[in-house]
């Protein structure tokens, strides 16, 4: 079942907002709106220009706020790629990100099987809940800035 569409409506954002005893509001809404409306992995000041374009009157602070807010409900999840700004993701399927060294630009990409716990020696008092896997490479072909060269 596809979580984005499923939240689109205001009734479930508000019953997964409610779950973490955060306030449904229609500028959590529209933050989510916005980023369901494509399939990218914009920044904060991404997800700010493209809702001051129907919320003129919308702040970044209540942008920043509202993508903590959605993060913590686990509608979207925060893409974090070496040391640049983050970028937030609305598809909640497991996948993995395929992350262009030239361009910046973040794509997901499908898994095959899913994700299993590599060997590694975690402490003991440790307990690991996902594995997040990043691939870097250049994405030619695939985006107008690459594409071309």
């Amino acid at each position: 079942m596809a979580t984005d569409h499923l939240l689109a409506s205001g009734e479930s954002l508000n019953k997964r907002l409610a779950e973490k005893g955060l306030r449904f509001t229609s500028q959590r809404q529209h933050v989510y709106e916005v980023l369901i409306s494509q399939r990218d992995h914009p920044s904060a000041e991404e997800v700010f220009m493209r809702a001051k374009q129907t919320k003129p009157e919308i702040s970044m602070a209540t942008v920043y706020n509202s993508l903590d807010a959605l993060v913590k409900c686990n509608v979207i999840r925060q893409v974090n790629v070496d040391r640049g700004a983050a970028m937030y993701c609305s598809n909640m399927n497991e996948h993995a990100h395929f992350c262009c060294d030239d361009c910046g630009k973040v794509f997901d990409v499908n898994l095959k099987d899913s994700p299993r716990m590599p060997e590694v020696d975690v402490p003991v008092d440790f307990e690991v809940r996902s594995i997040d896997i990043s691939l870097h490479g250049r994405c030619s072909g695939k985006c107008e800035d690459c594409g071309q060269n």
